[in-house]
């Protein structure tokens, strides 16, 4: 590890409050720090009001355009009256604030509770609001966020893990295996075209959607970006080829209420599902030299982690052979 101090290392609960009463809140003195690892995340009690969520972001990660972007389409999607968490802006409109180097926002506080994936009308209502966000997040894309594409997802990925943290014993297996992986994932993308990329939520698992008052609500926009609908669907899905085939059923009745469900990107499912593992290995490579990571992750890049990680993708290579998901 770097003896260099982390970035994040100066969010002391001083610099916290310094920063956010520096916005006009006063803050009475209660920080709670919330399960997040690319950004921190707090929620911060305020004399006489509610708590309020404040994000600061990862130095180096998006610049302030891609993450004014994704404020704008939060605003943008709350302007349409869908329940997304939008940061809060002050009386010059600005969203995007920054303290001794660090840049961060301010959240209401949004409780809730994870969706059921086996009760129908959460699925329906789950499908009905992508279907919403999904129609406005086509009406125009991104100028400064990226895509979801193989070569940042996929095989920048490869390389880093490759070429800085495989055991030299599994090395052989996983160059081959990730080779063989990343030809069918770019030959399945290449099938579609990009004129069928639209904004998404991008990270869009139960844990960023909270129901409350039988309404669905989606937080956590942070890694949203050009990507095919299907993106945001995909990770709803899990059980038996059975039980993904009626989730499947009951959320795309609901998205058709709003926007037209393309059936052809079911075949595009594993190959984002391939991307997302690739990713997420290379995501926590990236971040080690956080401290926060070895601490959190203490079962990552060990030998036993590798072994794992390369089952699952020869897992992933032969589900990439097999039938896609058809609707009902």
């Amino acid at each position: 590890m770097s003896g260099n101090p982390h970035p994040f290392e100066i969010l002391t609960p001083s610099f916290l409050l310094d920063a956010i009463e520096a916005k006009g809140f006063w803050c009475d003195g209660r920080f709670l720090a919330l399960n997040s690892y690319e950004n921190r995340v707090y929620q911060v009690g305020i004399e006489e009001s509610a708590p309020l969520i404040a994000k600061f972001y990862r130095p180096e990660r998006w610049s302030d355009a891609q993450i004014q972007e994704e404020h704008d389409f939060c605003f943008q999607l709350q302007e349409h009256e869908l329940s997304v968490v939008a940061p809060i802006r002050d009386e010059q409109g600005n969203s995007l604030f920054h303290y001794q180097g660090l840049s961060f926002a301010l959240f209401p506080r949004r409780g809730g509770h994870a969706p059921e994936l086996s009760n129908p009308d959460h699925l329906l209502q789950m499908g009905r609001m992508l279907g919403r966000i999904h129609s406005i997040g086509a009406s125009r894309p991104y100028e400064h966020r990226p895509v979801l594409d193989s070569q940042s997802f996929g095989h920048a990925s490869v390389a880093l893990v490759s070429e800085q943290f495989i055991p030299a014993e599994l090395k052989p297996a996983y160059d081959s295996l990730a080779r063989d992986l990343l030809q069918k994932i770019d030959a399945r993308l290449a099938e579609f075209g990009s004129q069928e990329l639209i904004r998404v939520h991008g990270d869009c698992h139960t844990g960023n959607i909270l129901w409350r008052d039988d309404q669905v609500n989606f937080v956590d926009l942070d890694d949203s970006r050009m990507a095919p609908a299907i993106q945001d669907i995909w990770m709803l899905l899990s059980g038996s080829r059975e039980e993904q085939t009626l989730q499947l059923s009951e959320i795309v009745d609901g998205y058709n209420e709003f926007y037209d469900f393309r059936p052809r990107e079911l075949h595009l499912i594993e190959a984002l599902r391939s991307l997302r593992m690739l990713h997420y290995a290379a995501w926590l490579a990236r971040r080690w030299h956080d401290p926060a990571f070895p601490m959190a992750f203490p079962w990552f890049n060990s030998v036993r982690y590798w072994s794992e990680h390369i089952l699952e993708l020869r897992e992933q290579l032969a589900a990439l052979d097999e039938p896609v998901l058809r609707l009902m």
